[in-house]
């Protein structure tokens, strides 16, 4: 089967739906088709089942642009999450355009023709091939078919349950049993309050090393007095602004003073733990937001650890045993079920064989164009969020600066758009800038790198990125636009 289609959305998720909704909006001459690998939409917040999953970023930045989320909650479940994606799905008459249980196997962009040639293989596992003229990767930058799992000592011996985050048993049965978390990123300090509410024996979290963790209200009383006497758009707007401005400020803040916005992120946690909890567990060896500051709603992590619902060790491993962990300090952690949420394995691209003329893609060899488009790739865009605010901030800049991509084009009956590397600009740093995250540095081999000046410059700031965007030309002198010339149809070339 073969199948043309204008702008090819690979990604259902919160990157694919904002992409789309945008499309709608701003492009109604432009069709789109959306590939989708899983059953349904919502990427993150459809596959991730753990007991707690919620967003790490506040509702009013972690919301489109263009549509309010009209709950007085700081921050959202993963179910809720979900819901408001399929509000926009709804709205923007999205779904029809969503191939479910497709996945892309690899996708080849031939010159000869100028599009992208895409080898699909559909719910019933038959090849297809469908022939795009644009691309917009929105795959997130995680893989689903596994999460980073460490290779632990004496792991077999263990005669519990070992489970990963990302694959969490449906209807698990840890009533009364003793659960030990490892890790200590959002992940784990979100399953922490979540499993004691939940009638477990005991919590153990267990961490290499501390993490920076910030309480934040759990409803925005702010929010909720302003839509009292402003229109409900117009409350988010100003509510979305204030928050903008606020996790901005406490960013430079932590670049500029991170003495002392140490001091006060500790003294926050040793206020809320009363003495009950050594603070050695929440002093971290590195400055704030050199990796990424987690939060909690209301405390509930720090009220978990008071209450003795749970307990929290610093520690390394020295192997598992039969019946739990042995800890290089000589203590023992027993257990029923340990929970490995050791984090993510980034991949790039939904793990797409890419190519250009038949030429593989390394996306590491690369930069991004505006934090946009991939050097030296035509017709493709890539959407990756910020690593210290909302990720939806950015598929909102991206989405409009696309939008009047296209714009562009149509007007000047363009057919390719290529943004050409400048190798002067290359760093040996990732887009992901200078965060020192595991995660981050596992994955230097795929990440796109950074530039050290525009337009190959990854910022991680929004509001820079919003002006900048907006204000883009496109005859910049470092775009290339070309047309397809006038000859008879040429075959695509299929590359496996």
């Amino acid at each position: 089967m073969e199948k043309h289609v204008d702008i090819l959305i690979v990604g259902a998720g919160i990157s694919g739906i904002g992409i789309a909704a945008h499309l709608s909006k701003n492009n109604p001459n432009r069709q789109f088709e959306i590939i989708e690998r899983r059953k349904s939409y919502g990427g993150t917040w459809d596959f991730f089942k753990y007991p707690g999953i919620r967003s790490d970023s506040d509702m009013s930045t972690f919301g489109y642009n263009f549509k309010p989320w009209q709950k007085a909650n700081v921050l959202a479940d993963g179910a809720s999450i979900k819901g408001y994606l399929g509000e926009v799905v709804d709205q923007y008459k999205i779904k029809d355009k969503i191939h479910f249980e497709h996945r892309v196997l690899s996708a080849n962009y031939d010159s000869s023709i100028k599009k992208w040639v895409v080898q699909i293989e559909n719910a019933e596992q038959k090849a297809q091939t469908w022939i795009a003229n644009f691309v917009v990767g929105c795959t997130g930058y995680y893989n689903y078919d596994q999460g980073f799992q460490p290779d632990f000592p004496n792991q077999d011996a263990f005669k519990g349950q070992i489970i990963h985050p990302q694959f969490w048993p449906e209807n698990l049965d840890y009533a009364g049993k003793k659960v030990v978390i490892i890790g200590s990123g959002a992940t784990a300090i979100t399953l922490v309050p979540a499993l004691a509410k939940s009638g477990v024996g005991h919590v153990t979290m267990l961490q290499r090393s501390p993490t920076y963790i910030a309480s934040v209200p759990s409803i925005d009383f702010v929010y909720n007095k302003t839509r009292k006497f402003m229109s409900e758009d117009m409350a988010y707007k100003f509510t979305r602004a204030r928050n903008i401005g606020m996790q901005r400020a406490i960013f430079a803040l932590s670049k500029s003073q991170p003495k002392l916005v140490r001091r006060l992120l500790l003294k926050s946690v040793e206020v809320q733990l009363k003495g009950k909890v050594d603070m050695k567990h929440f002093t971290p060896s590195y400055d704030p937001w050199d990796q990424r500051l987690c939060v909690v709603p209301d405390g509930d992590l720090f009220k978990t650890l008071r209450s003795g619902q749970a307990s929290i060790e610093t520690d390394h491993i020295e192997k598992f045993t039969e019946t739990g962990i042995q800890l290089k300090s000589g203590q023992h952690l027993d257990a029923d079920i340990i929970v490995s949420a050791t984090g993510l394995e980034i991949q790039i691209m939904g793990g797409i064989k890419a190519s250009v003329d038949g030429k593989p893609l390394k996306t590491s060899e690369h930069m991004l164009y505006n934090g946009v488009m991939v050097s030296d790739v035509p017709n493709m865009a890539m959407v990756i969020g910020y690593v210290n605010a909302s990720w939806t901030l950015k598929v909102d800049v991206v989405a409009d600066y696309i939008c009047r991509l296209f714009k562009y084009m149509d007007k000047n009956g363009f057919d390719e758009v290529i943004a050409p590397t400048d190798h002067s600009a290359i760093l040996n740093e990732t887009v992901m800038g200078e965060m020192s995250s595991g995660y981050i540095a596992r994955a230097a081999d795929q990440l796109p790198k950074q530039g050290s000046k525009a337009p190959w410059m990854a910022t991680h700031n929004y509001l820079t990125d919003r002006k900048d965007l907006k204000n883009a030309k496109f005859s910049d002198g470092v775009l290339k636009f070309s047309k397809l010339e006038k000859h008879a149809e040429r075959k695509p070339k299929l590359v496996s």
